[in-house]
């Protein structure tokens, strides 16, 4: 291990520049754990032959080399190296995947011109929701038959009535909220969500006595109704349950949500984290899209994937919820700042940066992932995770309805291998891959969304990009020498090369758009860091015998 020297001194707000990629960098995520795990050290050493362990990094650059250095030795040989920087349990390999990169995110879309609405206990103006700029847009409280409710401009500060009072039920709203539109503030954008550029409503539903009851659902769901057109609101995430099945007001809960999908608003709702067959108003809504949980390990391997213990079964229609399922597992949200947890944070960090390993436990327990994050777990975060997800299909294509986007969802799933189906529905959501189906939706779905295709004639590969005025693929079978395959303009927007067989084997290749800018597949979920601050996607050619 390379011991970073930390300044203790140094207060949160100090801004340095990254050394590796110049970007600003409150001192450096290095330095706030105080080590850097040794491959790491060797392999920025090696691509950067002018930086010093002492000048440390942004986050993102230390990710990187620890994702590469994964890919290139596997998550076993690395346990003692990353538990050093990001130390949790024994069976993670680091912290916390970014949610982008578990989900095989378009990084051209991050949910921009989107408005979601979050119905949560409590709320908090976390900086990753106002910093740089405020992205609150609007608040209400729907727990009193009177709602409050406030409006905000993108200058202004966010507050409401007891709007820092640091209740825990205004930490779940925030770390919900954080996951569906939060953009990373606090950790340099290591750890956004899909949709940081997404606007939000946050509606409260907690009564004083903090239980969470269907008129208060019921009310959230009318006003978000009513607001819809003024705050330009398309999605709705529901991560909260209301009162058991056949209770006062869940039909009213149930009809709130048919007139808010019939009315062009997408409803995303959490199935609850108990493992039962039981589901809770506003789950059991035939029109809501319910999200169950699953359990990735916090690795890159598919395969790997499990169901979590979220709740499953009928909806009031009959019909099996949920509808799919997403991570709940290992997701990295903020600790509340000012909380006690948050002084704890920095002072468990502080003394583990002097060489003070005996906080290790404590770090472990709290389950934090930095001084400003802690990995969190359940279906109240699968669901916003869906919903930055929609967020960023409707930027693709602002012109899809709920209906098409429940389906798309569906499409865009892959089944979890030995799970039943009635806990899974159509599998585990790939956001890169809804995305794709949205695009292709928008140029008159020419049926080839998903990419590359492999067959017995040959190799295609299809891009959604409106802005290229040129686009190739260029990949290590030429040894990365453009100008590679010269794709045709097929559709507005829609690009599509092929190119002969080639030997069985694995393959890298980008898109090259404009002779100037690379991009990865964004449909393609296979990929691996190239070194060079992306990612190349990976072509897999099985023998001939197994092609199509």
């Amino acid at each position: 291990m390379t011991k970073i020297p930390h300044d203790t001194t140094s207060p949160p707000s100090a801004t340095v520049a990254c050394p590796l990629c110049g970007s600003p960098s409150r001192s450096s995520l290095l330095r706030e754990a105080g080590w850097l795990p040794a491959e790491v050290a060797k392999r920025i050493e090696r691509d950067h032959p002018t930086w010093e362990t002492k000048d440390g990094a942004c986050p993102a650059c230390v990710q990187q080399a620890l994702l590469q250095t994964l890919l290139e030795h596997g998550d076993a040989a690395l346990h003692e190296e990353i538990q050093s920087v990001w130390p949790l349990d024994a069976e993670a390999a680091f912290g916390a995947l970014p949610t982008p990169l578990r989900m095989h995110a378009d990084p051209r879309f991050r949910g921009r011109g989107v408005t979601m609405a979050m119905i949560d206990a409590a709320f908090y103006p976390h900086p990753d929701l106002v910093q740089a700029r405020n992205r609150i847009v609007g608040w209400a409280d729907a727990s009193r038959q009177r709602i409050r409710h406030r409006r905000f401009r993108a200058g202004e500060k966010p507050e409401w009535p007891a709007w820092d009072a640091k209740y825990p039920a205004q930490w779940h709203g925030m770390m919900t909220s954080s996951a569906a539109a939060g953009n990373g503030w606090l950790s340099h954008g290591l750890y956004r969500s899909l949709a940081s550029e997404a606007r939000l409503v946050l509606v409260q539903v907690a009564g004083p006595d903090w239980h969470i009851h269907n008129a208060s659902i019921a009310r959230a769901l009318r006003w978000l109704l009513k607001n819809r057109r003024a705050l330009q609101i398309r999605i709705v995430s529901v991560s909260v349950g209301g009162d058991p099945p056949h209770q006062p007001d869940g039909d009213a809960v149930e009809d709130a949500v048919s007139e808010l999908v019939r009315a062009g608003v997408t409803v995303i709702v959490a199935a609850g984290n108990d493992g039962r067959r039981q589901l809770f108003p506003p789950a059991t809504a035939p029109q809501a899209i319910t999200v169950g949980g699953i359990d990735d390990h916090n690795i890159l391997d598919d395969p790997a994937t499990d169901l979590w213990h979220s709740n499953y079964g009928k909806g009031s229609h009959g019909g099996f919820k949920p509808e799919l399922v997403a991570p709940s597992l290992w997701i990295a949200a903020p600790v509340m700042p000012g909380s006690g947890v948050a002084q704890e944070a920095a002072e468990l960090f502080a003394r583990r940066a002097q060489g003070d390993t005996t906080v290790d436990g404590k770090i472990a327990e709290l389950k934090l992932v930095t001084p400003y994050y802690q990995h969190v777990e359940g279906t109240s975060f699968a669901a916003p995770i869906v919903a930055s997800a929609v967020a960023c299909m409707l930027e693709a294509n602002p012109e899809l309805t709920p209906l098409q986007i429940r389906e798309i969802l569906q499409g865009a799933a892959r089944p979890v291998p030995g799970a039943p189906h009635e806990r899974q529905g159509a599998g585990a959501l790939d956001a890169g891959i809804a995305v794709a189906l949205a695009l292709d939706a928008r140029h008159d779905g020419d049926g080839r969304a998903i990419s590359p295709q492999v067959s017995a004639t040959g190799i295609s590969f299809l891009l959604h990009d409106r802005q290229a005025a040129k686009v190739q693929v260029v990949g290590n079978w030429e040894a990365w020498r453009p100008p590679g395959l010269l794709a045709q303009k097929v559709n507005p927007g829609v690009w599509h090369a092929a190119r002969a067989p080639l030997p069985p084997g694995r393959y890298a290749y980008r898109f090259l758009l404009d002779d100037e800018r690379w991009l990865a597949d964004p449909v393609n979920p296979r990929k691996v860091l190239n070194g060079l601050g992306g990612f190349d996607s990976v072509l897999i050619v099985p023998p001939a015998k197994q092609r199509n």
